[in-house]
């Protein structure tokens, strides 16, 4: 039954669902009345029509709530991954020459992202997100929310700006063609943008379907200033139908151009899901399984990739909503796909009468929301080395490639990650007038024994970090005649093949022209390499102490040299 409920996870929540049904429906409705904007939404970020966005809906967050961990995360179209969708995508066709060629690729790149999540997390790589720096996050969001802004400007201004202009050719195109503008598209997109943000600001009540409410109230406008009479376009006619079986073109072409794009938005998918299922986990005190969320987002891309759907990941609106709304089970993600459809196929007709200005003037609200002012303002105050990563990723964002951005923020994320580990604090010890072993800089009174030196290494010992430990040594070695030296080892995490080899040379090097290195308080987690790499037996026996007393015991037992002060109880003088 275990291992049964281990490959198929909803059977775990399953019997909670029929206790908490009434919960589970009212945040079903709810979350499908959110959904209904950001799917048109983001349909339209993605370059795709906005039918997409809703099959999206319906068919990503079933998948991902049977077989993810999270009991509130909802998964679907995002920003951040309709962006990266797009922009992977335009490079190789531009949806406004071959719109069919252009969502025929998106299926085969949502299938390989998924392939990608859905493999590591069979191989349990769930916690690769955790090195991925929150700076890089913030960066990356913000960067395309102006992106996703100044995209949407075409329909904000009523002008025929180039499909895949940079912000400095949109901002060259604005200003030369300013007096072209369509003022009533403008009318219609700025009053949607606000009305939105009034809503969202002062109306407490409906703030949960501000973007419902200003893109109604924003299509009423549009007819009122005349509608496609005076050049205001709609969305145009929406099929009322379910989302169609379609098998992707997995063609040895496709495959090989797209497979870099989707790795990185699987990563981005990944990362999006996981922080908000840990983040709404913080309330709920739910595990969550990073690894099983990876093959839950894997599984929803790939099934939904076959159903003329494209990538999806976790939304935090509406994981949010769905949490404050009561969800208690997975089964209200399930529920808000099927009122979904419900919807579709009844209402599908009104949509048609959505004007895309009233969507660009709600996107670049969208925009703007991604912009975490509060964090960077955090960032900026707190910390030099993530100031650079979230300024690496923000302008790469900006005017590189999304995927170059992304992998650039992790790059220079882990650049200062392997700085900070690579450079270990080295404390030597010594003795203070109240018998405490204590840093020297710390107690400039304290002793040192003339025979044996001990240091406090903090950090671990990996091929990054072996070279500052190493020069330490070396000029401990050539500079002082102490005969033996005692690591401190507490602080020492783990010891990788590497370090085992060089410290192995050192101890021999040590035992064979002065007196020894010894180790007191290593964890046996620290010593597996050593043990199992056969280093114990070139190091030679007694060298590792559960306590540093028993370890200067047996040193100065050693000694055939009086020390010259008595530093330690144990330790032999000779005029004392």
């Amino acid at each position: 039954m275990l291992r049964r409920k281990s490959v198929f996870p909803f059977l775990n929540w399953l019997p909670e669902v029929r206790p908490n049904l009434k919960d589970d429906l009212i945040a079903g409705i709810t979350g499908t009345i959110i959904v209904i904007p950001q799917a048109v939404a983001f349909a339209m970020i993605a370059g795709l029509p906005p039918i997409y966005g809703f099959y999206t809906a319906m068919v990503t967050p079933v998948i991902a709530a049977l077989f993810g961990s999270s009991y509130h995360l909802i998964s679907g179209p995002t920003t951040a991954i309709s962006i990266v969708v797009y922009s992977t995508l335009i490079k190789f066709v531009d949806p406004e020459n071959d719109l069919e060629a252009f969502v025929s690729l998106a299926f085969v790149l949502t299938f390989l992202a998924g392939f990608f999540q859905w493999v590591m997390g069979l191989l349990r790589m769930g916690r690769l997100v955790n090195f991925v720096s929150h700076s890089v996050i913030i960066g990356f969001t913000a960067g395309a929310g102006i992106l996703i802004a100044f995209k949407q400007l075409k329909h904000v201004f009523g002008l025929p700006i180039p499909q895949g202009s940079t912000i400095p050719k949109i901002i060259q195109y604005i200003v030369q063609h300013i007096s072209e503008t369509n003022w009533m598209v403008l009318a219609v997109a700025a009053g949607t943008f606000i009305i939105a943000l009034l809503i969202k600001l002062f109306i407490k009540p409906l703030r949960r379907y501000y973007m419902l409410l200003a893109m109604i109230l924003g299509s009423v406008l549009a007819l009122i200033l005349g509608g496609s009479g005076n050049g205001i376009e709609t969305v145009g006619e929406l099929p009322s139908n379910l989302p169609p079986f379609q098998v992707p073109d997995f063609s040895i072409a496709n495959v090989k151009q797209l497979s870099s794009g989707a790795m990185v938005l699987a990563l981005l998918g990944l990362i999006e899901a996981v922080a908000i299922g840990r983040a709404i986990a913080l309330h709920t005190h739910q595990r969550i399984d990073g690894n099983q969320e990876f093959i839950g987002q894997g599984l929803s891309n790939m099934v939904a990739s076959f159903f003329s759907s494209y990538a999806g990941s976790g939304s935090f609106t509406r994981s949010g909503v769905n949490h404050q709304a009561g969800a208690k089970t997975p089964m209200a993600a399930i529920f808000a796909s099927v009122f979904l459809m419900v919807v579709l196929l009844i209402f599908a007709d009104y949509a048609s009468f959505l004007p895309k200005a009233a969507m660009g003037g709600i996107i670049v609200l969208v925009g703007y929301n991604l912009i975490d002012f509060h964090h960077i303002k955090n960032v900026y105050k707190s910390s030099g080395r993530e100031l650079i990563v979230l300024g690496i990723t923000f302008f790469g964002t900006l005017f590189f490639d999304l995927e170059f951005a992304l992998l650039a923020g992790i790059l220079a994320s882990f650049f200062f990650y392997m700085e900070r580990t690579s450079q270990p604090n080295i404390a030597v010890l010594g003795m203070s007038k109240d018998r405490r072993l204590i840093n020297l800089i710390r107690d400039e009174n304290a002793m040192e024994c003339s025979n044996l030196k001990i240091v406090r290494i903090d950090g671990s010992l990996y091929f990054g970090s072996i070279e500052k430990i190493a020069a330490f040594f070396s000029q401990l070695y050539e500079k002082n005649e102490m005969q033996y030296v005692l690591v401190a080892a507490d602080g020492i995490n783990f010891i990788d093949l590497a370090a085992a080899e060089w410290l192995t040379n050192e101890i021999r090097k040590w035992q064979k022209n002065r007196g020894g290195i010894y180790f007191a308080g290593l964890k046996l987690v620290s010593q597996d390499v050593i043990r199992k790499g056969g280093f114990f037996e070139k190091m030679g026996d007694g060298i590792f102490f559960k306590e540093k007393k028993t370890a200067i015991a047996y040193i100065h037992n050693k000694l055939e040299v009086p020390c010259k002060e008595q530093v330690f109880t144990e330790c032999r003088v000779e005029n004392p």
